[in-house]
């Protein structure tokens, strides 16, 4: 299964960035049991935040799905860093948990979030298939447009 999601990243043109470390006092993520949990990853590029502001006010809905997708494919990159780089022994994505920064009267955080959710499930098939929600927030960190977590059943 690793040569096919390799095999998708490539195709999709996608190179897994190394994973971001902690900005704070917490953990990238925590195994317990058969459980990854991911803390919420920002639309990081390049070693910034690449997309900022408010979703519907400053940030138009393509550019906050592509916050979504970069999102996604830092999620893939921590968790290929919890599993010693082996993408193969994730099980299922359980759940992405997406939060929106979100203008006045914004109410489609649900279609950013597909950014990340078209994303994982074009990477991981059928174990990308995944439970969600899709917030809108005020504000959130360093004024990235888009955070998302995940958990993820894996094979220990």
């Amino acid at each position: 299964m690793s040569d096919t999601i390799d095999s998708r990243l490539t195709a999709l043109g996608i190179t897994l960035p190394e994973a971001a470390a902690p900005a704070a006092n917490y953990v990238p993520y925590v195994i317990s049991g058969n459980l990854l949990y991911l803390s919420g990853q920002l639309p990081m590029e390049a070693g910034k935040i690449a997309v900022t502001g408010l979703v519907g006010a400053d940030v138009d809905l393509a550019s906050a799905q592509r916050a979504a997708e970069l999102c996604a494919i830092n999620i893939l990159a921590q968790a290929k860093s919890a599993l010693s780089g082996d993408l193969s022994r994730i099980v299922r994505v359980i759940k992405l948990n997406g939060f929106v920064a979100s203008g006045a009267g914004f109410t489609d955080q649900h279609l950013v979030i597909n950014g990340a959710s078209n994303l994982i499930a074009n990477v991981l098939g059928e174990a990308g298939k995944h439970a969600r929600a899709a917030v809108g927030m005020a504000a959130l960190p360093l004024n990235a447009a888009v955070e998302i977590d995940a958990i993820l059943e894996i094979r220990l």
